[in-house]
């Protein structure tokens, strides 16, 4: 009964790699380090233990002489600094192309044809935009005229953002399968168009983050989840890893609101308590013992990197760290641990976008000694490694 859970801590880099100006960042970008500055020192004494404060120096997470995991820095071959770059490249898949930006915004023709197949009558804004910035300065026009406002950023995202009290959230997420196509079928090569539902509270235009959506691109070729499913084992994802990977590969999935609602269900998989007939697409077949519990922790970004919020940051990594206690404890010998993160997203240097990092791995069993510090090791995809040699058994 070998189980991997992976959990990816949302942009939590630890390093500007060579190539980031490439990107558009500076080499000066780290956003785990700059984070703990900023809060003079993080309070998590699970991921200290698991060696987090051995990989580099990070303000008041000490290096332990015994860490109970091992460590390593991980170096990204993938050419991103995106979500689904970086969950790909963590389930076995490297990019060589990287997916398309619109730094103008979208070309005319695209936009006209996805304005005539959703007969939605018009888009607003069509430029890189902050997501919350963008819908307090278009609410009022989008009120006025009903167009959805359409907005990209650094990354390779085409975004839609609703009041769904105005439009109905199933024509929002119609709109995105639509715009999915037509990405789809052109040469575009966009990885996500994004579901950005909101609502007026408090007089403020406020997102839903439980009614987001993620449309990926579809992988381009076979993951680890995969391999796992095809050989009739257990994949299930947590967040919006079921939208990242286009359901390919998974086979339980759940969304979810927000980092400790994530934790809940991470620790209930843990323990074998989530109501996986209720979350399964197919049901009640059988599987083997072989399982991969998979969860994407967004807020660390969402909430707090895109909006350079290092305070908030820290909190949730501090969240993130009190739920580490009940899910270690609640493994068994056969499960393995892995936390990361899927790229940068530091909140303290200039811009909103994504920072292309070097990113932690910690690894822990019950039954598996440390091997301490590995150092920095090519490739997000060592995690897939790691993952296929232990559900071996």
């Amino acid at each position: 009964m070998y189980r991997a859970i992976i959990m990816v801590i949302d942009s939590m880099g630890i390093g500007a790699m060579k190539d980031c100006r490439d990107f558009g960042d500076i080499p000066e970008c780290n956003t785990l380090k700059h984070v703990c500055e900023f809060n003079n020192g993080l309070n998590v004494p699970n991921l200290e233990k698991l060696g987090l404060g051995n990989i580099q120096t990070f303000m008041g997470i000490k290096p332990v002489e015994a860490p109970v995991g091992t460590v390593a820095t991980l170096v990204e071959k993938s050419k991103g600094k995106d979500t689904t770059t970086g969950h790909w490249e963590i389930a076995g898949i490297t990019l060589d192309r990287p997916f398309a930006t619109f730094p103008d915004g979208f070309p005319s023709e695209l936009i006209e044809k996805f304005i005539q197949e959703t007969k939605c009558g018009g888009v607003l804004a069509n430029r890189p935009a902050s997501g919350t910035a963008i819908i307090e300065e278009l609410n009022d026009e989008h009120h006025t005229t009903k167009f959805p406002i359409v907005y990209t950023s650094a990354d390779s995202v085409f975004q839609i953002a609703v009041d769904i009290d105005l439009i109905p959230l199933e024509t929002l997420y119609d709109w995105c399968l639509t715009a999915r196509r037509i990405l789809t079928d052109g040469d575009y090569y966009v990885s996500r168009v994004i579901a950005r539902p909101y609502r007026i509270i408090d007089n403020k235009p406020t997102r839903i983050s439980k009614y987001r959506r993620d449309y990926s691109i579809e992988p381009i070729a076979p993951t680890l989840l995969n391999e796992v499913k095809d050989n009739g084992g257990k994949v299930i994802g947590i967040g919006k890893i079921e939208d990242i990977f286009s359901k390919s590969g998974i086979t339980h999935a759940i969304h979810t609101g927000s980092n400790k609602e994530g934790l809940e269900l991470t620790l209930s998989a843990v323990k074998r308590e989530l109501p996986l007939e209720d979350i399964a697409y197919i049901k009640g077949k059988d599987y083997n013992d072989t399982e991969i519990v998979f969860t994407n922790l967004v807020d660390t970004d969402m909430l707090y990197g895109h909006r350079n919020d290092p305070k908030g940051y820290g909190a949730a990594i501090e969240e993130i760290d009190t739920y580490l206690t009940p899910i270690i404890e609640s493994m068994n010998e056969h499960d393995l641990l892995i936390i990361t993160a899927d790229h940068g997203c530091d909140p303290t240097v200039p811009g909103t976008d994504h920072t292309r990092e070097k990113v932690p791995m910690l690894l822990y069993s019950k039954s598996l000694p440390s091997k301490g510090n590995l150092g920095e090791l090519e490739g997000f995809d060592t995690i897939a490694g790691f993952v296929r040699d232990w559900i071996k058994g």
